[in-house]
């Protein structure tokens, strides 16, 4: 079986939640199927980046594009400019005639078709064209229109508030239009797909879990927990992991503190925002690492692991790492929520700052409970979370979408 994999991006490094889930269910799919990857090229792809990614694909294709302006007075004026535009900011600089005609080629034309096309992320499904002659399932990581509406109820400036609703009603209508066009959607969660069903009408519809590499995600015994070591990782370029990081050293960390005087904060992530930075500014016991070749030795150092988010959509990845680490989390309703996780067994929730304070404070006082919770956890993820288990249901999703597509096609089984 041949399948197409349209994303907007190549995936290493391996950095951020959505990387590392398409790559590892890739790298299981390519057992069974041949895997063409699609992605748009600024210029800037590396000879590293374009070698590895042979690990999960047998032939890539790269479609040249011109990357919107990001920083400083030109992403302001980019803003500015959409202002006029139907689309969201989040996808509309990501449009790309070019990426179109390729995905149409090679549905159509040549002796080795793409038999289904995937479509990951919500970001290339504009591209994607109308009326090819094989299915096409948009895979979804996250309710995209969620993450607005919870980033416009905690932003605090009125303007900001203003602006980040109307991209969240732009957002929920662009979504709702692309996920009705496709054969299938393909959610990370039974309540993602819950969502899509009630908000947008989609019927044709199903969800795989997040999945974990247990084997990688296992304590070395080389690494001595550190007493009072708290632990947060994630990509801190991320507004959601920036809210919930400032939202946990402003409102939770000091109520631990007191409890806990020697307790140490360290925030593990790619790219800090000045802001995130500015969370250690005279806190001599909050680190701010940046970019980490591996977050392992951190979570195995760790007393407690911390999940504090207040926005976000899909399910993060981060958690099941953490777990496999044999490392307790405490995480927000938000954080933990579309895993399978027993609160009080694999995990510990709590959402406002005084409940989620007293969690970690008593996890950080009682050593044992801490590694009984970690122990549970672990158990669990290897039990059902592998990565191949995740990419055979996914298969399952597609060959299903490809079974009851009427479309002219001589689609197979894709377990075949």
């Amino acid at each position: 079986m041949h399948i197409l994999w349209v994303k907007n991006e190549l995936l290493h490094p391996l950095d951020k939640g959505g990387r590392i889930r398409t790559y590892e269910m890739l790298r299981r799919l390519r057992d069974h199927h041949r895997v063409t990857y699609i992605a748009l090229d600024d210029g800037t792809t590396t000879a590293e980046q374009r070698a590895r990614a042979l690990e999960y694909c047998d032939e890539l294709v790269l479609v040249p594009w011109r990357r919107a302006p990001l920083r400083g007075w030109r992403r302001g004026l980019a803003i500015l400019r959409n202002v006029v535009s139907s689309l969201p900011f989040a996808l509309a600089p990501y449009r790309s005639a070019a990426m179109t005609r390729a995905i149409r080629e090679r549905c159509t034309t040549g002796g080795d078709r793409a038999d289904v096309v995937v479509c990951d992320f919500l970001v290339p499904a504009l591209n994607v064209p109308e009326g090819l002659p094989c299915p096409v399932v948009l895979f979804q990581h996250n309710v995209e229109a969620m993450i607005w509406e919870r980033r416009t109820r905690v932003a605090g400036n009125p303007i900001m508030r203003l602006y980040m609703g109307e991209q969240w009603r732009r957002m929920r209508r662009v979504e709702r239009e692309q996920c009705l066009r496709f054969d299938h959607v393909v959610a990370v969660s039974p309540e993602d797909a819950a969502v899509f069903r009630s908000a947008y009408g989609v019927e044709r519809v199903s969800s795989v879990p997040t999945g974990v590499d247990t084997d990688f995600f296992h304590p070395s015994g080389t690494v001595e927990r550190k007493p009072g070591s708290i632990v947060f990782t994630g990509s801190m370029d991320w507004m959601p992991n920036e809210d919930g990081m400032a939202f946990f050293v402003d409102e939770i960390l000091p109520r631990i503190e007191q409890a806990v005087p020697e307790a140490t904060l360290t925030i593990v992530g790619r790219n800090p925002t000045a802001r995130v930075r500015s969370l250690a500014e005279g806190r001599p016991r909050v680190t701010v690492t940046g970019t980490v070749p591996d977050v392992r030795p951190y979570l195995e150092a760790a007393s407690v692991v911390v999940v504090p988010l207040r926005v976000g959509g899909g399910t993060r990845i981060k958690i099941y790492e953490a777990m496999g680490m044999e490392r307790a989390v405490v995480s927000t309703t938000i954080g933990a929520e579309g895993l399978d996780v027993t609160d009080g067994e694999h995990i510990v929730l709590a959402d406002d700052p005084a409940s989620f304070a007293d969690a970690v404070i008593a996890l950080l006082r009682s050593p044992e409970h801490a590694a009984a919770i970690g122990q549970a956890a672990a158990a669990h993820v290897r039990a059902h979370f592998g990565w191949a288990s995740v990419a055979e249901q996914f298969a399952e999703r597609c060959s299903a979408a490809a079974s009851r597509s009427e479309r002219p096609t001589s689609v197979m089984s894709l377990s075949s």
